[in-house]
């Protein structure tokens, strides 16, 4: 919170934090307020047991979230690519944060491994930056050897959804379609809602490719995938 960072997988670690500290320096209300009625008590044994599902269904959520991350992978290193879309994260100061750094590294191994495929860098200008997400992650990858012919650009995008809408017309300006075999570079935690967006958008071939999130912030981002999954699936955009 204090470097800026306030998502559902900052707050709600923060706010369940805050709750336990209070509950231990005011027990002995809480110890009387529970011995007042029947139904306090049960109350009480009721809202444990809806934390303790919500912590099962978080782990299991992850537990599948890994498993399919590295079953992409491995489906991915059998897959000749046509093209690799890279899609965008934060760009602060006009560079890669730690986590779009890492998908970056990822697709230049990706793009190494492929030598004939297109290299779509995806993302436009977000809240607080000033370069587009695209120009900074194409600059990086030029800058690391990765051939500037082969770098596509798409500089509007502010969503997973856009990201992947805005890049097909690049890919089309190369021969390339909805059918192409596409590797989806994000980071672990978003393999699995990237995938989701792409077949619904109609890419049939897109495979995502998952570089590391960076440890200190990995609890985090896998926590805000949760709930950013549950909003997709109740708002039908997966």
């Amino acid at each position: 919170m204090a470097a800026g960072y306030f998502s559902m997988g900052v707050t709600v670690p923060g706010a369940l934090g805050l709750a336990g500290g209070l509950l231990a320096w005011r027990w002995h209300p809480v110890h009387a307020w529970l011995g007042l009625r029947p139904w306090h008590r049960r109350l009480w044994h009721a809202g444990w047991w809806l934390l303790a599902a919500w912590v099962a269904s978080v782990a299991a959520f992850c537990a599948v979230l890994a498993w399919r991350s590295q079953a992409y992978d491995n489906a991915a290193a059998r897959m000749p690519l046509q093209a690799i879309i890279v899609l965008g994260s934060g760009t602060p100061q006009g560079r890669p944060s730690p986590a779009l750094q890492a998908r970056l590294d990822k697709a230049r191994a990706v793009a190494a491994a492929h030598p004939s495929a297109w290299v779509v860098v995806s993302g436009g200008v977000d809240f607080g930056e000033t370069l587009s997400e695209g120009r900074v992650m194409g600059d990086y990858l030029r800058a690391r050897g990765v051939a500037p012919e082969r770098i596509l650009q798409e500089e509007r995008s502010t969503s997973t959804d856009l990201n992947l809408q805005y890049s097909l017309p690049l890919l089309q300006a190369k021969g390339l379609g909805l059918d192409a075999a596409t590797g989806l570079v994000t980071s672990d935690f978003h393999t699995l809602r990237a995938e989701r967006i792409a077949r619904k958008i109609g890419y049939t071939r897109a495979i995502p490719i998952a570089a590391p999130t960076p440890l200190y912030i990995r609890c985090n981002a896998w926590l805000r995938e949760y709930f950013a999954t549950a909003s997709s699936w109740v708002l039908n955009e997966v």
